[in-house]
């Protein structure tokens, strides 16, 4: 139970810097850019953030220590995050064209969509990335 409660607790804070960093990159980014570039600099944040605490707490892969070792782990990591990436791009947007005059709907959408690629992430990383 508390291996759960730490990894949504890691969840819920990757995505905090992931929106956060995307709403921070919105106010600073030129109108034609958007919103690819935020999502592309929140997910790049979220993904460094949760690598990093999920490497060290949630399973504790002491094991990985050579730079070779790492970077086939990240890789592996960035690798599983790209089929979860499109599910919570893919809410974010849906979010944001379905109610486009309500300024949140984006980073609702993101957040559920992230919750939900979260879920399944776990599954993914346990097995590939960080066995």
């Amino acid at each position: 139970m508390r291996l759960a409660a730490s990894y949504i607790l890691f969840a819920i804070i990757a995505t905090a810097a992931n929106l956060g960093s995307q709403f921070v990159a919105a106010k600073f980014s030129p109108a034609v850019l958007e919103p690819w570039l935020s999502l592309m600099i929140g997910t790049g944040v979220g993904l460094v953030v949760k690598y990093v605490l999920d490497k060290q707490f949630i399973f504790r892969a002491d094991h990985l220590q050579k730079s070779t070792q790492l970077a086939r782990s990240f890789f592996l990591y960035t690798l599983s995050g790209g089929f979860t990436t499109v599910l919570f791009w893919g809410a974010e947007l849906g979010f944001l064209h379905a109610w486009p005059g309500w300024p949140a709907a984006r980073y609702v959408g993101g957040a559920l969509g992230l919750a939900a690629g979260y879920a399944f992430k776990y599954q993914l990383d346990r097995r590939f990335a960080f066995a």
